[in-house]
């Protein structure tokens, strides 16, 4: 092991008093491949995404990062890994993981007690994914001079200019533009706009002609946090176009059928929606679509992977999905008024930055083939879901061990099952990759009931 991480201007320092740092214990992380200065090296993120810090390491580190449990101080890391590893290159190492959250201790804890702060604080969760998006789209014709003042001032119009063009594009040549009357649920991608804009204005812009819903429930995947099952909020959401008050009568009637032990599960963890997207993405085109009118109260919901541990919670402790569904239901059907369901979802993660040996891109026999084969997966699966087979869907990807890596099948199933609809009208099926092949994900629109 000939290089220490790439050093910060501020280099974070080793302390010898400290027991985590003296025995390390590495956090959840989410590594990725990247350059720097022409060298490869591997970047380290929170996977619970409570730090928003990144650490760069040469990718020698991750023997290192291995030994990381809490169970072996560093020097006998140093002795089993071997490789030139040396003291002050461990300490560093070590370090630079504490102060970037991504280490069990002090510095971590403070991060965390900050994040739930934030979150006790707001009447509404704050935009983030989607005033990113704004401030972009506001950058687009201002350049990189663009002031917090412009974006705040002119972000909300490009945002629904953006909307209204990307539907125009999507449902100009469609035969059915608008729905008749609104569905009891929809399919809607939770992929950034830029790549899958196709599916949310195929789903959102069939919208702008129907009455409004009383209420909206949004479920979306849970991919990053602490809760292991069904992860509730209590708060709405706030984006570049207004705020999305709770649904405080959906809240009500949902905790009332859950009772008070599975309330607790449902909402211990409802910091983790802090840092998700899935739910304030849908939320913007809502009040794109239905600009006119009142506020629409909204309530999210983060649902864990059905494949896992047959439905229930992965470590027993969390909401299963079988306690939440029978509760959703039973709280749709008390409530008066429209309560529409939306389900948060994208489909296959392929190519090389999900583990994929093969690229995508490309007129080789095998980035064909490999292509044909994610579509011809998708194609059938999305198949079960047009024909309302819940079961079957997931009995399908789980016997081929989801070799696409599907992530949206926990909202898929239970709005299907919510809504309780023999069949779901496809709208459409897109799927986007970088110009490297390095990833494609796909997603669909749909209209369920």
């Amino acid at each position: 092991m000939s290089d220490a991480p790439n050093p910060s201007p501020t280099p974070a320092a080793y302390d010898p008093d400290a027991r985590h740092h003296q025995m390390p214990r590495l956090r959840p992380v989410r590594g990725f491949m990247t350059q720097h200065e022409g060298r490869p090296m591997l970047g380290l993120a929170d996977a619970q995404q409570v730090s928003e810090k990144m650490v760069f390491t040469p990718p020698a580190v991750q023997t290192v990062l291995q030994k990381l449990d809490g169970e072996h101080g560093l020097d006998q890391i140093i002795e089993e890994v071997g490789l030139g590893l040396t003291r002050p290159m461990l300490e560093s190492v070590v370090a630079q993981l504490d102060d970037a959250g991504l280490l069990e201790g002090p510095r971590f804890d403070a991060m965390y007690d900050e994040l739930k702060a934030q979150f006790q604080s707001a009447e509404h969760l704050p935009p983030g994914a989607t005033a990113t998006i704004a401030d972009r789209l506001v950058m687009m014709e201002h350049g990189e001079g663009t002031t917090d003042e412009q974006k705040t001032a002119e972000g909300p119009a490009k945002l629904a200019a953006q909307f209204d063009a990307w539907i125009d594009q999507a449902l100009k040549s469609a035969a059915d533009p608008s729905f008749d009357r609104l569905p009891k649920g929809v399919i809607a991608p939770s992929i950034d706009y830029m790549m899958g804009w196709p599916n949310y204005a195929g789903v959102y812009g069939r919208m702008r002609v129907v009455d409004p819903p009383k209420r909206v429930v949004i479920l979306g995947t849970h991919q990053a946090g602490f809760s292991t099952g069904v992860c509730g909020c209590d708060k709405g959401f706030e984006t570049p176009l207004g705020i999305a008050p709770l649904a405080q009568d959906f809240f009500d009637a949902i905790t009332a059928e859950l009772g008070a032990e599975n309330t607790a599960k449902l909402l211990e963890h409802r910091y983790d929606h802090e840092r998700a997207h899935a739910i304030e993405l849908q939320v913007a085109w809502l009040q794109h679509v239905f600009a006119g009118d009142a506020p629409l109260p909204v309530m999210g919901f983060l649902l864990h992977d059905p494949l896992a541990n047959a439905g229930e919670s992965y470590d027993g402790t969390g909401l299963g999905l079988d306690p939440f569904v029978e509760a959703l239901t039973a709280a749709i059907a008390k409530l008066d008024g429209e309560t529409l369901v939306i389900a948060s979802a994208d489909l296959a993660h392929v190519g090389p930055q999900f583990g994929d040996q093969q690229t995508l891109v490309g007129d080789d026999d095998a980035a064909k083939a490999f292509r044909e084969e994610v579509m011809n997966h998708d194609r059938q699966m999305v198949g079960l879901v047009s024909q309302g087979k819940h079961a079957e869907l997931i009995s399908a990807i789980q016997w081929q061990q989801n070799r696409m890596r599907w992530t949206g099948l926990g909202p898929i199933t239970a709005a299907m099952r919510a809504c309780g609809a023999a069949e779901t009208r496809v709208l459409n099926y897109f799927a986007a990759a970088d110009p490297k092949g390095q990833a494609l994900v796909s997603s669909f629109a749909a209209a369920i009931g």
